[in-house]
């Protein structure tokens, strides 16, 4: 750890667990700097506001932290897989099964030297066109189920740049993803859930299944028949079953009580065995659709897993939220994107190490933040939330900022005093009070 970098115990232990990720101790001081800084720094998360947020400017030249994600030794699927197996190891059952959640978002960049940024489809732009320029990401994230919240957390751990049009589709990306937290984990069963977009056969992993959205032109086939053993080539699938909206019509409606979304809700729900031969071929599957009592709209999904029933199909994919709430939120209130690098490694490393970031702030308040009396505590500074009952990220960050500012304040030897911390402190008190 570098001198004059006072880290509470329960955040130094976590930044420890990433240590065999660095071949140079010099590297890991300085990522547990920018870790610390990262979530410290209420404002702009450049790397110089990582810097600014340790309260290490005097001490690390803004060069060095630079170079730490352009040009030092790190990779960051090690620290990714780092991340999944304290995840794995502290927050799930030892027979459970690794939930993983497949999305991909926009981060705008304009300089024309930027590594990696191009035009592409952007769902949040204000435009007719929904287009933007920037970096895309593909996310992978395990999702967890935390004692004190209703609704699931994702904990993203893997990540890909998308370069456009001539290079590897973001499904084969999230493939080959889930394929190295397949060996990474080879005595767990994954499963996979995406959107729509994300099909495939690229997704079909060894010991794995995929659940997805069907688009309303999918077409399916039933399974194909048992050999008969005569000669010519045996059928790979059988008849046509047709589009979701021709299934329902025909489909045995059943009703069911299912989790989604932090809530007990009943549905009619129908299944049956098919093959979807567009995207996953002779790959057998079923399709689950799901209705709301009195409504016409209806969810269809198709799954891999033919063994757990329709509840938890349909819980599976509710779990494909909390990627989207991830990623709001890592922008929106830890600044993820906002470094300004264009080099192709800090590119391609900067994102990632904010995301990991992201997840260890989760990761520290389940350990070792959470307190019973924190939700009244925060409806008591803020009565006019008068529903809020669950802990959200912003609540988590704020504690960890809170930890680390006592740190700085109680872990300052007595013969050595630093006005500058007191200053602060007494500052943090001032506005407080305000």
């Amino acid at each position: 750890m570098l001198p004059g970098l006072t880290l509470p115990a329960s955040w130094r232990v976590l930044l420890e667990t990433f240590r065999p990720a660095f071949r140079r101790s010099s590297t890991f001081a300085l990522f547990e700097l920018l870790a610390t800084g990262l979530v410290a720094r209420a404002a702009r998360r450049t790397v110089v506001g990582m810097l600014a947020g340790a309260g290490m400017a005097a001490v690390v030249s803004f060069h060095a932290c630079c170079r730490f994600f352009s040009a030092h030794a790190w990779d960051a699927d090690r620290l990714g897989l780092a991340l999944a197996r304290l995840i794995v190891t502290r927050l799930l059952d030892a027979d459970a099964p690794i939930e993983v959640v497949v999305d991909d978002t926009l981060f705008r960049r304009w300089g024309r030297r930027v590594f990696g940024a191009y035009w592409t489809h952007d769902g949040s732009a204000q435009d007719p066109n929904a287009l933007g320029r920037g970096n895309r990401w593909i996310i992978v994230g395990i999702v967890v189920e935390l004692p004190f919240r209703s609704h699931p957390v994702c904990l993203p751990v893997l990540f890909r740049l998308w370069r456009g049009k001539g290079t590897p589709s973001p499904v084969r990306l999230a493939g080959e993803m889930i394929s190295v937290l397949r060996q990474q984990f080879p005595e767990r069963t994954i499963h996979g859930v995406g959107d729509a977009a994300y099909h495939g056969k690229v997704l079909l992993v060894e010991n794995t299944t995929f659940t997805t959205r069907l688009p309303v032109n999918a077409v399916l086939y039933a399974p194909a028949p048992p050999r008969t053993g005569k000669r010519g080539r045996p059928r790979l699938k059988g008849q046509r079953l047709g589009i979701p909206a021709e299934l329902a019509t025909t489909a045995d409606w059943r009703r069911v009580t299912v989790s989604r979304y932090g809530h007990r809700d009943t549905v009619d729900a129908a299944e049956t065995a098919a093959l979807w031969y567009g995207a996953f071929g002779t790959q057998p599957g079923r399709v689950v659709l799901v209705r709301d009592p009195g409504s016409d709209k209806i969810l269809a999904l198709f799954t891999t897993d033919r063994r757990n029933g329709v509840e938890r199909v349909v819980a599976r994919y509710a779990h494909r939220w909390p990627i989207e709430t991830a990623i709001a939120a890592g922008k929106q209130l830890l600044g993820i994107g906002q470094a300004r690098n264009r080099l192709r490694r800090a590119v391609e490393r900067t994102v990632p190490f904010e995301f990991i970031v992201y997840s260890l702030v989760i990761i520290w308040y389940a350990l070792h933040g959470h307190h019973r009396d924190d939700l009244d505590a925060r409806r008591h500074a803020q009565p006019w939330y008068r529903h809020k009952d669950d802990i959200a990220f912003e609540d988590m960050l704020a504690k960890l900022r809170r930890t680390l500012l006592a740190a700085q304040i109680t872990g300052v030897a007595a013969a050595q005093p630093d006005p500058n911390k007191y200053r602060d402190y007494e500052l943090a008190c001032a506005a407080a009070a305000a």
